[in-house]
């Protein structure tokens, strides 16, 4: 054990001194790991970063929902466009089947996007918010959460279409000013005033805006339909989706089934007929990105892994050097009974050091350029732990491999002839 330890202080106190000897050279020697290790950790920080943010916004969608849509989430919008468009949009009547005939699902809820609509209070006014009709489940399918005392619609104002409304965080902040509660105050929308019930707990700095209702008003469906004479059908009506909760414990696969031949009857298709609607889940989405997010972090792999084959010849070139100017003193100490595997893991550890040191001003510099971008575009890119042993790992095992071939040339030294040079 003392005899390792000594070869540690050994080799770190040799390597100290080659970078302090010839600071230029090793600088430059030591650059070509520093960039290696910032490529591949920087590359991979960027996207755990991104990624984490992107599975955070998805999971809003809920692992156990499924969305009936007319378009499908796995394949490219161009392909087959026009295949898509020509399928209807999801109707009310379909929800009401599926609301009734579905045995596997908790909850069913139904939305259209209607437009964009200018809200009003007093002197002040939002533009362009996005104006959503939904049914009673939605709040159970979006799990909506409400600041303060706000609320979703009650079954009796969603029978009865009370003159309610829900609005975002957006808007309820360029509506009211600061100290002015959003809640029991009358807004109007496309000419009809609504009372405010609740507001939508801001959705935070999600980069994908799924299910995003900071700049939203919601009404009830019945509403909708009885004050805003919205109607299945008419050409101006905007895209409707109807979302499937599935019981606990339920699999996805029964619950499409299910809601596949629901919808297959409601719409009087033959059974040779193609279903003309898509069944979505979030694991469509998930692999998606899963398989991107594996491309980009295989291009900073490859990007970093010539950098560091670049460091790792130039620390070679480095241990080489050392090597040869230290051949009298290795002799010296082979002759006084230092053992060829001592020799070798002196030499073998210097490298790990030197690479080391590269490896951590690769870490610093990382560090430093998250911090400055989460500062700049107010997005959180963070260097974490785990990153960060990958990179001390890929440094150790860079100065092992820059490393060993100069360690076994100097372990296998005549004692004799090395004393002589």
């Amino acid at each position: 054990m003392r005899q390792v330890i000594r070869i540690i202080f050994e080799g770190a106190a040799q390597a100290w001194q080659q970078l302090m000897a010839n600071k230029l050279r090793s600088f430059l020697s030591l650059l070509g790991v520093t960039i290696g290790i910032f490529c591949i950790i920087g590359v991979k920080s960027a996207v755990n970063s991104l990624e984490d943010n992107i599975r955070g916004s998805l999971s809003k969608l809920g692992s156990d929902v499924i969305y009936l849509d007319k378009f499908s989430w796995g394949e490219d919008p161009g392909q087959n466009f026009w295949k898509w468009m020509r399928r209807p949009n999801q109707s009310f009547q379909e929800y009401e089947a599926l609301k009734e005939k579905l045995n596997t699902a908790s909850h069913v809820g139904y939305w259209q996007f209607l437009g964009s609509k200018t809200l009003k209070w007093q002197s002040s006014s939002v533009e362009n918010a996005a104006f959503l009709s939904m049914t009673e489940d939605c709040s159970e399918i979006f799990r909506l959460e409400f600041q303060e005392d706000g609320r979703y619609f009650s079954p009796t104002e969603f029978v009865n279409g009370s003159d309610v409304c829900v609005i975002g965080a957006k808007i309820a902040e360029g509506l009211f000013p600061e100290g002015i509660g959003a809640l029991d105050k009358s807004v109007k929308v496309g000419g009809r005033k609504l009372r405010v019930i609740g507001v939508i707990t801001p959705s935070g700095k999600s980069l994908l805006k799924i299910m995003d209702f900071d700049n939203a008003v919601l009404v009830s469906h019945t509403l909708a339909r009885r004050g805003f004479r919205i109607r299945d059908g008419n050409i101006w009506v905007g895209k409707s989706t109807i979302g499937v909760r599935a019981k606990p414990g339920t699999d996805l696969e029964v619950v499409k089934d299910e809601i596949t031949g629901i919808v297959r009857s409601t719409r009087h298709l033959k059974p040779r007929e193609e279903s003309n609607f898509a069944l979505n889940t979030l694991t469509i989405l998930s692999n998606v990105f899963d398989s991107v997010f594996s491309v980009i972090n295989l291009s900073g792999f490859v990007i970093g892994l010539f950098a560091l084959l670049v460091g790792m010849f130039s620390v070679a070139n480095i241990m080489f050097v050392s090597v040869k100017e230290r051949t009298n003193i290795i002799g010296i100490k082979m002759a006084l009974g230092a053992k060829r595997w001592f020799i070798l893991l002196e030499i073998l550890f210097e490298a790990i050091v030197l690479c080391l040191v590269g490896g951590l001003l690769g870490l610093l510099l990382i560090w430093g350029v998250t911090e400055a971008i989460t500062r700049i575009i107010d997005f959180d890119i963070h260097l974490s732990l785990n990153n960060t042993l990958v990179g001390v790992v890929t440094s150790i095992v860079v100065g092992v491999l820059s490393g060993l071939i100069p360690a076994v040339k100097a372990s296998g030294m005549d004692p004799v002839e090395a004393i002589r040079k």
